[in-house]
């Protein structure tokens, strides 16, 4: 609807209320009120709030903008929606409280981030993670480059989003597939917007980091430009035509340091508990002789403490047995970085009558990150006799605090890059036949692509160098023994990797047609009913990568140009001050034997190559040409899903009276269909058998076939919704429904291998030669469901106030865990059913109970607040694939105990137990000032490179503020910062408290002018 929000103080029964008027265009754009509801629900309540307001006597007008304005609107999307709702409203362009949509969302109760690169990239929605929640554009699915479901909200620019909302609640209409709730984003439709404009918006970062740092790729001051044109266009036979355009181009630096240990990443793991028992000296810290403390001096490799089942004690084969965890190295890194972003966003709309809107509207993103990466690293997994056992000290999370050994230094980096393409485009007609029939037709269509390309480079210290390090306050101090860890001379055994990955390409097409009907009765006003069609395609090619290794290359290697690969190669170190916000002082501090410091090789610095030019090196060494591999879909570690999906709803909305008091809502339900198809690729097998002996074989043929897997599944979504005025500002709210989440695209690969019979059994058929199968992905993995309820309780005392608390319940249907099932192969023409143990959707139940408290209030001298809080719990365990419990189930339904774990399980991913927000504002006249704070508590992230592994973020407070200044009508100077006090990302490996890595990000601040004609 075209409406322009004014606040006008009106008298109504002794109270003061706030309405609305319509600007002269409204008469062109009546019938968007329905359009909202079926493009985006859950901002509807307000615009049909706006429209339906007294039209008595105006008294005084009243322009509200700035801070105050934005959170009379939260108050007002909240108060008006008929489900539980929060969320942001512009009234103008770029007026979103934020430097990106991720942060704005953080001012929403119960939302909080994961960051990364030091600003807000997934959002949880009252502490559950982004694989339970659901993020549509215009109503629609959006696509991104991760191989999830969740939306890298740095792709989208603020400045061109004109509302954002958290759905915590559902009905029936909306599309399925958020448990803890769904995130909302519109871009400006014009003619709703109302008036012309052309803006231009201009702001400098800066990053006092980066002033310490010689950045290659960034320089310290970066921007972010943003124009906007908006327009209608009104001709006398009825019809109106609105346009909106804007673009935006962003290049700035995000200056982050780190401390790294190794991660808990493949199968075996480059992370072990390794055993810290003084009477064994067969492996552990304690060993015999020198050597990696998962390795035994006599029997197995790659160990550490055993998880596996004593038959005879029913217990691990190592319980009891005290161990510390310990990396492969652990070592420090620094990072140039860079950061650019071209966005361009359009819409267009079309009435050509009051009976038709019309909406075209388009999204493009293309981003390109970069990061030049310095890094220096120590070995530590390795036990020396006599030196590392006795001197070992460990706390009470079973972390190393001292450690001493001798162990190779390694000085390397990488050159990292990522271009992530988003395009998205919808076509939404709707008609209204009568007063009473509307209906509402939405095509379209969202693709993201990504790639990443990277180059490691290493190269280890010529011997074994004696090591000592010590937990500091938050990262650990390295001392080494007469080794000048800056020497670039001091390195050899070079090594290049080439590597192209994550080449990915995620599309939705969706198809969706909805109608309404007014039934103008008593108690049921509507009937809303559709059908949406949807068809998902995940396709991720394998990766390549080219190594080149020689042990006798060392930095002082000779080079065709004449230059050694040091003086080639070699850079100053470009940071100054690395990690000096979380360290105890020096990183590194060069002793003599006798322990007297020597200056040289002491501090925070080390050498540093240029990347590029270590791997142009190596390839001249080896007589090769650089270049990035080339990536081929028919490749084993491809993944090629399709999910194809219908659904359909009907939905009533009610209204009705109890208790003399207004009640409203709606119930329905939803019902899914989904088919998935995965297309896995693998070198063909071909049955041979022995001419003499009649025993079959199974061989690997030449070339690449294609496999395919499936599933599919129906779900029901029932849902109720009700809103009760039982005072003039006082309302009850509530919700049942019953959600569902569906499995990552990702995870439903369909990677598979033939298991064959042993040799020595002489298989003389194709069903004795196939003992089984075995691969990764599955295809036929069910979503995760559940029912969940809410209770809210809000009090509205004025425009400018609102306390609200509310009760959430959620009965989680599901979990995930390892079962035997039966595949069908084809051999040779034939069908088997094939044994296989995959990762199967559980029927495990768990339970989470939250509340949640919104309040808001402003003082007449200008300032206000506004707080979220959420505080939750529950019994959901997610068991590490590796060192937690393990089970199986076999294909007789009997499930045996592999494992019995070391850790304790983890909870929900991205399952934070408290959330808060709160902001203090003041304004007065066109100065306004923000102060945010936002916490967030440790959550469990499983890790990037294998998701069944733990890893905890621990908790984090930050600052943030935005000053504004409007110095006329036109022009608009404001300034805005980020983690002011320089928070970091503290991460733990397997156990809260083992300290896996910090990421040191610092403040980003930025100023800037906005000019509007």
């Amino acid at each position: 609807m075209s409406i322009e929000q004014q606040n006008i103080t009106r008298q109504r029964d002794g109270k003061t209320t706030t309405s609305f008027t319509q600007r002269p265009l409204a008469h062109w754009v009546k019938a968007l009120a329905v359009a909202g509801v079926a493009a985006s629900p859950l901002f509807s309540g307000v615009a049909m709030a706006q429209e339906s307001a007294a039209s008595t006597e105006a008294l005084e007008e009243i322009t509200v903008t700035g801070t105050r304005k934005l959170i009379q609107d939260q108050i007002a999307i909240k108060r008006d929606a008929t489900t539980i709702v929060d969320g942001l409203s512009a009234s103008d362009i770029g007026e979103l409280p934020a430097l990106s949509i991720g942060e704005a969302l953080e001012s929403i109760t119960g939302a909080s981030s994961h960051r990364e690169n030091g600003g807000a990239t997934e959002i949880t929605i009252r502490g559950l993670g982004p694989f339970l929640s659901a993020t549509h554009m215009n109503g629609r699915e959006a696509t991104n480059g991760s191989g999830d479901r969740s939306v890298n909200f740095s792709q989208f620019p603020s400045e061109l989003m004109s509302k954002v909302a958290i759905a915590k609640s559902q009905d029936a209409s909306m599309i399925e597939g958020g448990v803890a709730g769904v995130i909302l984003l519109e871009t400006l439709k014009p003619l709703e917007y109302g008036k012309q404009r052309v803006q231009i918006d201009a702001k400098a970062n800066y990053n006092p980091d980066e002033a310490n740092v010689d950045n290659s790729l960034q320089s310290d001051l970066g921007y972010r430009g943003t124009l906007s044109y908006v327009d209608q266009f009104e001709f006398g036979d009825g019809q109106a035509i609105g346009v909106s355009v804007g673009a935006q181009q962003q290049s700035i630096s995000q200056p982050e340091a780190e401390y790294r240990g190794s991660g808990p990443s493949s199968t075996p793991t480059s992370l072990w508990p390794c055993l810290n028992d003084p009477t064994n000296t067969n492996e552990g810290f304690f060993r015999g002789s020198s050597g990696d403390c998962e390795d035994q001096v006599s029997g197995q490799t790659n160990q550490g403490y055993n998880t596996a089942i004593d038959p005879n004690t029913g217990k691990a084969v190592s319980d009891g047995t005290p161990y510390a965890w310990t990396g492969s190295t652990r070592g420090f890194r620094q990072n140039e970085t860079s950061d650019e972003r071209d966005s361009f966003f359009v819409a267009l709309q079309y009435q050509p009558s009051d009976a038709w809107d019309i909406n075209i509207d388009a999204q493009v993103s293309d981003r390109i990150q970069a990061e030049e990466r310095h890094d220096l690293n120590f070995d530590q997994k390795r036990a020396t006799v006599g030196v590392t056992g006795p001197s070992l000290l460990v706390d009470s999370n079973n972390q190393i605090i001292h450690w001493e050994g001798d162990g190779y230094i390694y000085a390397g980096g990488e050159k990292f890059s990522r271009e992530e393409n988003y395009e998205g485009y919808g076509l939404n007609i709707e008609h209204s036949f009568n007063e009473r029939l509307s209906v509402n037709f939405d095509a379209s269509f969202s693709q993201t692509n990504r790639e990443e390309l990277q180059i490691t480079n290493d190269a280890r210290s010529l011997t074994r160098e004696r090591i000592t390090w010590d937990m500091g306050k938050t990262i650990p101090n390295i001392t080494v023994q007469d080794y000048d860890v800056t020497a670039l001379e001091g390195y050899n055994r070079f090594r290049t990797r080439i590597d192209r990955e994550a080449v990915r390409e995620n599309t939705i097409e969706a198809y969706r047609l909805d109608v309404d009907y007014a039934l103008g009765n008593d108690f049921i006003t509507s009937i809303q009913g559709g059908i949406r069609t949807s068809a998902l395609r995940y396709v991720e090619k394998g990766a390549a990568r080219t190594e080149i290794t020689n042990t006798s290359w060392t930095t002082e290697t000779v080079l065709g140009s004449g230059l050694t690969i040091s003086e080639a190669c070699g850079i100053d170190f470009p940071e100054s001050g690395l990690l000096d916000r979380v360290s105890d002082g020096n990183l590194i501090t060069n002793v003599d034997a006798n322990g007297n410091v020597i200056a040289q090789g002491t501090g925070s610095s080390f050498a540093a190559y240029d990347n590029q030019c270590i791997s142009n090196a190596l390839n001249e060494l080896n007589g090769t040409t650089f270049a990035y591999p080339g990536v081929t879909l028919l490749d084993p570690g491809a993944t090629n899903v399709s999910e194809d999906t219908v659904a359909a709803f009907v939905m009533a909305n009610y209204e009705s009276s109890f208790m003399e008091r207004s009640l409203r809502g709606n119930f329905g339900v939803r019902i899914v269909q989904t088919d998935v198809e995965s297309v896995g690729y693998r070198a063909p097998y071909v049955v041979t058998t022995d001419p003499t002996t009649g025993v079959l074989s199974l061989d690997p043929g030449t070339g690449i076939e294609a496999v395919k897997g499936g599933g599919s599944y129906t779900e029901y979504l029932p849902s109720v919704n009700f809103v009760w005025d039982y005072a003039e500002d006082k309302i009850i709210r509530g919700g049942l429904y019953r959600g569902m989440s569906r499995v990552e695209p990702a995870d439903m690969g369909y990677s598979r291998e033939f298991i064959s019979a042993d040799e020595d059994s002489n298989p003389m058929t194709v069903e004795d030669l196939l003992a089984g199968a075995e691969g990764s992905g599955n295809p036929n993995l069910k979503p995760l469901m559940s029912w969940n309820a809410d209770l809210s309780l809000e009090w509205y005392p004025t425009d400018d106030a609102i306390f609200s608390a509310g009760l959430y319940y959620k009965k989680f249907l599901g979990g995930f865990e390892k079962r035997t099932q039966l595949e069908n192969f084809e051999v040779d023409g034939e069908t088997y059913a094939l044994p296989i143990t995959n990762d199967v959707t559980s029927e495990q139940t768990s339970n989470l109970y939250g509340l949640e408290i919104t309040a808001a209030y402003r003082w007449d001298s200008g300032i206000g607040v506004k707080m979220g809080y959420n505080i939750a719990d529950t019994d959901f365990e997610f068991e590490d694939g590796l060192y937690g419990d393990t089970y199986t189930t076999d294909l007789n339904g009997v499930t045996t105990q592999l494992t019995d774990g070391l850790i304790a399980p983890a909870s929900v991913p991205g399952f934070s137990k408290q959330v808060f927000n709160g902001q203090l504002y003041y304004q007065i006249g066109d100065f306004d000032i923000a102060a945010i704070y936002k916490y967030r508590s440790s959550y469990f992230q499983p890790y990037t490179s294998d998701g069944t592994r733990l890893r905890y973020v621990d908790d984090v407070g930050t600052w943030e503020m935005r000053a504004s200044y409007d110095i006329n009508d036109h022009v608009k100077v404001k300034v805005e910062g980020i983690n002011l006090f320089g928070a970091p990302k503290v991460q733990y490996y397997f156990e809260e408290g083992n300290l896996g890595e910090v990421n040191d990000y610092g403040a980003r601040l930025f100023a800037g002018i906005t000019v509007k004609f």
